[in-house]
């Protein structure tokens, strides 16, 4: 094309190429064809992020998207929101949000928030809802809400759920865990102390009773240890379902330790209440448990506390309970005891002791008397017995019928016993040095002593420390041990009897054991107990019984002791039958070390109510 110069009219020298646009016509024809790609290029762009968006919304499988428009009509629905509230995403798409997962306390409050959101811009906060599901069951969600255009005439809004059903049961199964026994289902003692107050604030504003009853199972322990825990815990189980079946609606029960139960009974208005109740308990434990394929009776110890009488609020009214049923445990397998309070006065007063007695033994507060034993032909000492006293720094001294069995009971036994036998070792070993070499000294050991591990190796392994021969010190065991006592102690007991050490049976008679134990177990010597002596003179069937232990002890070669002798009349008729020593006030009382030296080396006069 050829043009022509504007100014002269002439031709000018500007060729271009027919149909070429100009050079300004190009550079808007490029300028537009680079904008159009840079379009293209955002649109694909946004494409392919809101693809990546939508694939991140549906590979979640816990967070439930949906989308509502103007008019809450479901626009988009992913499928975590099927698996979540059961409607597929045909189903949900155009339906109102309210009709679909909205429950019908919820749906009117749902409308006006999001009515409130659009029209005045006011933001539904994230809450944790229960939402409906297509079952009509509620489905436990955490809810966030995004609006999108919000100021325009189409704002649509997204609602985020995230499921917390799991979170939901998790914390469901924590809190009956803290709350409840996992075994019977039982409220446990922290639940039932919250619900007994609130049963005790209603019976104080009314006026009204409550009886506490605290169930303890007699010797559960070795139930567990013959039978197994599982056997255990149908024994548990079975009981709960007797107690549930004898509950009335106001009454509690709970489960408050392996073998313990609380039951709270309120709205009483005459004794005779009580003791239907009471024994209501007592019955749900007459029919045998079968255990094991086998019938077995079972028995409980019963504690009884009364509001308002004995406690004003639940822990107080369940540890007097507590009080009751221990003093119930120790008169018996199925005894029952009311609290009275100077059993809880008598309680805490054993606590304080036991803690003093631990600190009598870092303080040097213990010592031992020695009481003789008497010939009762020649007059001469023949034995002593070594008997633990505490004297305390300040105060009276403490009776050992006192503190012995609080020692049992605490565990402190097996402290006492190694100090009283190395003590009794160490004074033995004195004496010998400076001559008293006749007198034996017989240390008494405790059931629990004898059983604990190791007691009787640490008793030789004390002799032999202290230089002494197996006769130097005897010790004496009550008929109960050798019942308690498994193979193992018996056969230390048999090692310790081939080598010389005395071993005597206290208080015989009083206890459980057949005569046979006599013949297998391996003793020395019988020690009657003073209660037969007492009364002998004057009553026949004590006479008849204490000749009878003199016979049977001589026959099988036994030495025989008599204990608690205390006036002429017993000593003539123990000496008629032949009794080889004698122990008691009427010759000696217990003395500490230095006054049986003083008898033993002939300073002090020996007693002459056995002469003649």
């Amino acid at each position: 094309m050829i043009g022509r110069d504007t100014r002269t009219g002439q031709p000018s020298a500007n060729v271009t190429q027919a149909g070429s646009p100009s050079g300004g016509d190009a550079s808007v024809l490029r300028a537009t064809t680079g904008a159009q790609s840079e379009v293209a290029l955002v649109r694909r762009q946004y494409l392919e992020s809101e693809q990546r968006f939508r694939a991140l919304l549906e590979s979640l499988p816990k967070v439930a998207v949906q989308g509502y428009d103007r008019e809450r009509r479901v626009i988009y629905w992913n499928e975590a929101s099927t698996r979540l509230y059961g409607y597929t995403a045909d189903e949900a798409l155009g339906n109102l949000l309210e009709d679909l997962i909205i429950p019908d306390a919820m749906r009117q409050g749902v409308i006006e928030a999001h009515r409130a959101w659009i029209r005045e811009g006011i933001e539904i906060p994230p809450e944790e809802l229960e939402l409906r599901h297509r079952s009509g069951e509620l489905v436990p969600v955490f809810s966030h809400h995004v609006m999108l255009g919000e100021h325009t005439e189409a704002p649509l809004m997204f609602c985020v759920d995230v499921d917390l059903s799991d979170q939901k049961r998790a914390h469901r199964a924590l809190e009956f865990a803290t709350r409840f026994d996992s075994l019977t289902h039982l409220p446990n003692r922290q639940t039932f102390e919250g619900e007994l107050d609130v049963l005790l604030a209603d019976c104080s504003r009314h006026g009204g009773f409550l009886a506490l009853v605290y169930l303890d199972i007699d010797h559960f322990v070795e139930i567990n240890d013959a039978l197994g825990y599982e056997q255990g815990d149908r024994l548990l189980v079975e009981l709960t379902r007797r107690l549930r079946d004898r509950q009335r609606m106001s009454d509690l029960l709970a489960r408050v330790s392996s073998d313990e139960f609380v039951l709270a009974f309120p709205e009483l208005h005459r004794q005779a209440d009580l003791w239907r109740l009471v024994e209501s308990v007592q019955r749900s434990l007459r029919d045998p448990f079968v255990l094991d394929g086998h019938s077995r009776q079972v028995t409980a110890s019963l504690g009884v506390a009364l509001y308002p009488d004995n406690g004003l609020n639940a822990r107080e009214l369940i540890r007097n309970a507590d009080v009751a049923k221990n003093r119930a445990k120790l008169e018996g397998r199925g005894a029952l005891r009311f609290f009275e309070q100077h059993l809880h006065d008598e309680l805490v007063r054993q606590h304080h002791l036991v803690a003093q007695l631990e600190q009598a033994l870092e303080r040097g507060e213990l010592c031992l008397h020695y009481q003789p034993q008497v010939s009762a032909v020649s007059g001469c000492i023949e034995n002593l017995e070594a008997l633990l006293r505490w004297i305390p720094a300040e105060g009276p001294p403490i009776s050992p019928a006192e503190f012995i069995p609080l020692a049992e009971r605490s565990g402190l036994i097996h402290r006492l016993s190694d100090w009283v036998i190395e003590e009794a070792c160490r004074q033995q070993r004195s004496w010998r040095d400076r001559g008293f070499a006749t007198q034996r000294i017989d240390i008494n050991v405790s059931g629990r002593q004898l059983l604990h591990k190791g007691a009787l190796a640490r008793f030789e392994a004390c002799l032999l420390r202290h230089g002494l021969e197996p006769q130097d010190i005897g010790i004496e065991l009550t008929e109960n041990v050798l019942i308690e006592a498994d193979d193992s102690v018996l056969e230390e007991l048999r090692k310790l009897y081939h080598r010389g050490v005395r071993i005597a049976i206290d208080d015989f008679g009083t206890g459980y054991s057949s005569l046979s134990y006599l013949k297998h177990f391996p003793v020395t010597a019988l020690k009657i107990d003073r209660s037969f002596v007492r009364d002998a003179p004057c009553q026949p069937e004590d006479r008849a019984i204490m000749e009878a232990a003199i016979f049977i002890g001589h026959r099988l070669g036994l030495e025989v002791v008599a204990e608690g002798v205390e006036n002429a009349e017993q000593l003539t008729l123990l000496r008629e039958m032949r009794c080889d020593l004698i122990q008691g006030f009427y010759f000696y009382r217990p003395m500490p070390a230095e006054a049986i030296e003083r008898l033993l080396a002939g300073l002090v006069p020996g007693h002459g109510h056995l002469s003649g």
